[in-house]
């Protein structure tokens, strides 16, 4: 057993070799102070002000779990996003069902999925990583677990959307497109002053889904991966196909091997597109969105269109002209 003084001699040894490590302890992850300018990304249009709300949680030295829960909160609350959160377009049969899921930079993670009548799933799903020995929740479990931690119930349905709905049942024809209009989910990803990598994931799905259709967003290494020495890694698109190659796990994993974030990003979308080959058309939407540890970010998608946004202290833009396969 180690003495007081042995303890005090090993202290005394780290400080002469190491007199200028500072590390501080927040939660229970240890990180260095550093001087990394912060940058957030988000997919699409609506990362916009989703990025703005996340910014203001970097800009003050936050951390960056902080910031993605804030961030993606923004389009979760907007009943003007028919594909995520309040206001999403239901599944075939009339129901709103959300997944989410959140993840720090020291594998940290949460999520939620086929989750009903919570306005906020990415906050359900960061106290399923922080108060429960689970990863993952789903349906009525996640429900009840939302309703013990203080959320209410509330009807995602907006009458918008319910219009929307009622004019699909006269077709009842189903076909995912992934586009400028029906894209399906937020994913953010941060880097914070302190070097913390976080990101977060929230959608309610392709709309007009099968009843109980869970796709890439809540699931971690499909939607979203984040390794805090490395990389983080989110997604957008058919998730179906994302599941397939677990996509954001490889493009982390190919930034661990050296690839940088647009590098990796492409070959995963190559990745893609060989396992569909032929059956791709111009519905067909597979992105992804990549940020390494040194704030370097990378985006690419099988077809064009796909829009992502950054905020940076060098810049605050939608990028409408990502890069393609097509």
């Amino acid at each position: 057993m180690q003495t007081r003084r042995q303890f005090l001699k090993i202290s005394a040894l780290t400080t002469a070799v190491f007199p200028f490590l500072k590390v501080k302890t927040f939660g229970k992850t240890p990180f260095k102070e550093s001087s990394t300018k912060p940058i957030v990304l988000s997919t699409w249009s609506f990362g916009v002000p989703a990025n703005a709300e996340a910014w203001k949680v970097l800009n003050g030295g936050g951390w960056a779990l902080d910031a993605v829960e804030a961030g993606v909160k923004i389009p979760e609350g907007d009943p003007k996003v028919h594909s995520v959160g309040y206001g999403g377009l239901p599944d075939r049969d009339g129901h709103v069902t959300l997944d989410a899921c959140i993840m720090d930079e020291a594998l940290n993670c949460g999520s939620v999925a086929f989750i009903e009548n919570i306005m906020h799933p990415i906050s359900v799903a960061r106290l399923v990583m922080e108060k429960t020995p689970h990863i993952m929740l789903a349906g009525d479990g996640a429900y009840q677990f939302a309703i013990e931690q203080g959320f209410k119930k509330e009807n995602l349905l907006t009458p918008e959307s319910e219009k929307i709905w009622k004019e699909w049942l006269n077709k009842s024809g189903y076909k995912p497109k992934i586009d400028g209009v029906n894209h399906d989910t937020i994913g953010m990803i941060a880097l914070d002053t302190n070097g913390r990598l976080c990101g977060a994931c929230t959608t309610s799905g392709l709309s007009f889904k099968y009843h109980g259709r869970v796709g890439d967003s809540p699931i971690i290494g499909a939607g979203l991966y984040v390794d805090g020495e490395y990389g983080a890694a989110t997604s957008t698109g058919i998730g179906e196909e994302v599941i397939r190659i677990s996509g954001t796990h490889l493009v982390v994993e190919l930034m661990r091997q050296g690839r940088n974030p647009q590098e990796a990003c492409e070959e995963a979308v190559n990745r893609v597109v060989r396992n569909k080959g032929s059956k791709i058309d111009s519905d067909f939407q597979v992105g992804f969105l990549a940020l390494n540890k040194n704030g370097d970010y990378g985006a690419y998608a099988v077809n064009k269109g796909f829009q992502y946004a950054v905020y940076s202290q060098e810049e605050n833009n939608l990028l409408k002209d990502s890069k393609s396969h097509l």
